[in-house]
């Protein structure tokens, strides 16, 4: 009889064996659905991500988000080059949630590796992680890795389809498939005369096997990728008929409202509904629970929005504060700082001794910089509709996170995912904000009391801003020394904030925390500077106010302490900034490319005019990289005799690969632009006593197009895979505005939002 430990061993090795060949084995395939693509009408589904109509429409599948970034038509284009469809009949529809839609790109762009890491360990870790991730992922949208993550799956599915439809054709014609070509929606064989459009022949090469490879074009013969196309959904937000989460208008709707604990993280003791009970079309109120890292509340059910409003309003509550009920932002300030006393954190790259550099150094500078609390601001306001009936759910929500949602639902609901049928929705702004499954979940809770009635529950704009999740605060300390000739030798950078993915981690499955957290450094490890001795570190700070992701994670704030540590050091060492710079990127020709190209542009080191009405203006220089893009930002910058910083012009380069549709690239960075520029001349969110004290726009002010700097975009040109845009406009505007506030007034300015003394 076999002994215990011996059958242990023997099965370890067994299970060892299996994952050793399970390793070395393709990532899986992202061509084939687990089940068909529903069809209407004449349409033929070739594959997973394309359906061909009689009619010769193509309707082309979308796992990815539309929120205002034009990705749909980015990735629209990707598949339509390679099956050399006609863009004019080109449609996109999205996709069922299938494991050939997770996504894969953004969480290998979330290990701890730096760009230029080429070791044998980040290569094995990444082809492990996309292996893994390819069927233990989820669907989402985020991290600019849409483009990059789905270049080659959605390629592949456009010439898979293109060889069955030349397949399908060449059978009918009796000709070899090699006489065949396609152009615009048409099978040709120029020898023998014949011609077929893609509808004609759609059923016949849905019949055709799926071919086992297919040739990709070269780039020298796209004819889409790399156009300025116009957006496919552009006309449908102009004719009104684009149906956002918002717009969702099932038939008996009914409407709910919300008030959740002023204070952060409370949840309700008691309440009293007497007054609201009164009042026209009040149907229901009940307490709701926190859901999904959310808080608790009240919640009214009315037959109209207006109705909810009013009667959730006149509901008396008594609160239980929770643990955040004494916290500042001063507090917040005091424990960061405090940690950074305590800890040297935990080092994302340590190159060198760079305790030994400094100590040997003959100059020595030093920083302290702060970055304040951020919330989301999405101009759609937070909502989602949901009918529970017999047994089963459906969803209409504005999400980034579709698959997640649905699981969040069914453990609310207390019924199998497969009985919820999310419908995903045009979102009106995200920016990270509906990456979280708090109000989705607390909307199955509210539609669970509906009587089998669609309920749409809509937050007012307080609610969203004092129940966002919030971008982590963070201050950094930077150190740096220079040799006796002025050279630098040593950087030393330590950073403390609250960590997003082991919150979030924790929000969305239920796992343990994580003790790191690469987003906390990102932007302050991962830059390309040929430091001689270097250590970039953070360390992780447990505070009870819920941080989630934001345009540009990390890099948002990394990059302002990072690039204005740098002009710091410049300054110091008697050096032009765009010089110091280059001098520290001697093996990056890339970067050095981009920063070359914008001080061109810029015109930077000529003498500057005044501004119109007479006031002096200085530029000021960022570099950065995040997303695999590299962009540099020059900010042109006066002061008004109020002290007012005023933004004139904003030149930006970009590398982000090959720009697939640079119409795309250009509103992106400047819709990025606009956005960091916000955060970086006016907001931040305040907590006292545990509550948010910003409740609207007034409080937390965006950019007017009267303020709005002239914005000049140039995209390098590049045959690199296409690399993230999305979030790339943010990181270096603050540091660059913040440099060029410097240069014209001598005051260094080290905490956003930016104000001068």
């Amino acid at each position: 009889m076999l002994k215990r430990r011996t059958f242990l061993l023997g099965g370890a090795g067994a299970l060892g064996a299996l994952l050793v060949g399970w390793s070395v084995l393709p990532p899986g395939q992202r061509l084939t659905a687990s089940m068909p693509l529903p069809a209407e009408g004449n349409q033929a589904a070739l594959n997973g991500w394309v359906k061909i109509a009689a009619d010769n429409t193509v309707t082309i599948m979308m796992c990815k988000a539309e929120m205002g970034q034009g990705i749909h038509t980015g990735l629209a284009m990707l598949l339509a080059e390679e099956l050399d469809a006609d863009w004019s009949q080109v449609r996109v529809e999205n996709s069922p949630i299938d494991r050939i839609y997770n996504s894969v790109q953004n969480i290998v762009d979330d290990l701890p590796f730096r760009p230029d890491d080429d070791s044998t360990v980040k290569r094995a870790t990444v082809w492990m992680t996309r292996k893994l991730v390819r069927d233990a992922g989820t669907m989402m949208t985020g991290g600019s890795s849409s483009i990059n993550d789905l270049w080659t799956p959605m390629r592949e599915a456009g010439a898979s389809a293109r060889a069955m439809l030349i397949g399908a054709a060449a059978a009918q014609w009796k000709v070899p498939p090699g006489e065949c070509r396609t152009e615009s929606g048409y099978v040709l064989h120029a020898s023998g005369g014949h011609k077929a459009s893609f509808g004609e022949l759609s059923t016949l090469a849905a019949r055709q096997p799926l071919p086992r490879k297919v040739a990709l074009k070269d780039p020298a013969d796209f004819k889409l990728i790399g156009k300025p196309m116009r957006r496919i959904e552009a006309a449908s937000k102009i004719n009104g008929t684009a149906r956002f989460g918002i717009d969702a208008l099932p038939d008996g709707l009914l409407y709910a409202s919300v008030v959740m604990c002023p204070t952060l993280g409370g949840t309700v003791a008691h309440f009293d509904a007497t007054s609201a009970k009164n009042m026209p079309g009040f149907i229901k109120a009940f307490a709701l629970a926190p859901y999904a890292g959310g808080g608790g509340g009240v919640a009214v059910i009315a037959d109209n929005a207006f109705r909810a409003m009013n009667a959730v309003s006149a509901i008396n509550v008594t609160w239980q504060d929770g643990p955040a009920a004494t916290l500042s932002s001063a507090d917040v300030d005091t424990r960061l700082a405090q940690a950074l006393d305590d800890s040297d954190g935990h080092a994302y790259y340590d190159r060198g001794d760079v305790d030994a550099a400094l100590s040997r150094a003959a100059r020595i500078l030093s920083a302290e910089y702060h970055a304040p609390y951020l919330a989301h601001g999405s101009v759609e306001p937070v909502n989602c509709t949901v009918q529970v009936a017999d047994g089963a759910a459906t969803v209409w929500v504005s999400t980034q996170m579709p698959a997640l949602a649905r699981q969040h639902v069914a453990k609310v609901l207390n019924i199998d995912a497969d009985k919820v049928d999310v419908q995903a929705q045009l979102l009106g702004g995200a920016f990270g904000r509906r990456l979280e499954l708090d109000f989705i979940a607390q909307a199955a809770a509210i539609a669970r009391e509906g009587g089998g009635r669609p309920v749409q529950t809509i937050w007012s704009r307080a609610q969203d801003f004092t129940h966002d999740f919030y971008r982590p605060a963070c201050v950094s300390r930077l150190k740096a020394g220079f040799d006796k000739d002025g050279k630098l030798v040593a950087w030393h950078a330590t950073s403390a904030s609250q960590a997003i993915v082991p919150e979030a981690l924790a929000r969305y499955y239920g796992v343990p925390r994580m003790p790191i957290d690469k987003t906390t450094c990102e932007g302050a490890f991962d830059q390309p500077y040929e430091w001689p001795a270097a250590r970039v570190a953070h360390k992780i700070v447990e505070l009870p106010v819920p941080v989630g992701f934001w345009r540009s994670v990390g890099h948002s704030h990394q990059a302002f302490f990072t690039e204005g540590f740098t002009d710091e050091l410049a300054v110091a060492a008697g050096q032009d900034p765009i010089a110091f710079r280059a001098s520290l990127l001697v093996q990056h020709p890339r970067h050095l490319a981009v920063l070359r190209r914008v001080e061109a542009l810029s015109d930077w080191g000529h003498p500057m005019s005044h501004a119109a009405d007479g006031t002096r203006r200085a530029r000021g220089v960022a570099l950065h990289e995040a997303f695999g893009s590299v962009v540099a930002q020059v900010a042109e910058v006066s002061v008004g005799t109020n002290k007012q910083i005023r933004v004139h012009r904003v030149v930006c380069v970009i590398d982000c690969g090959l720009p697939v549709n640079p119409n795309l690239i250009r509103q992106q960075i400047e819709s990025g632009i606009v956005f960091g520029l916000s955060t970086a001349l006016q907001d931040e969110i305040t907590i006292e006593g545990g509550v948010v004290t910003q409740k609207n726009f007034v409080d937390f002010p965006v950019v007017r197009m009267n303020d709005c700097p002239v914005i000049e975009t140039d995209i390098m040109p590049s045959g690199m895979h296409p690399q993230g845009v999305g979030e790339l406009g943010v990181p270096p505007v603050a540091p660059a505005v913040a440099n060029a506030v410097f240069a014209l007034t001598g005051q260094r300015l080290r905490a956003l939002p930016l104000r001068l003394a």
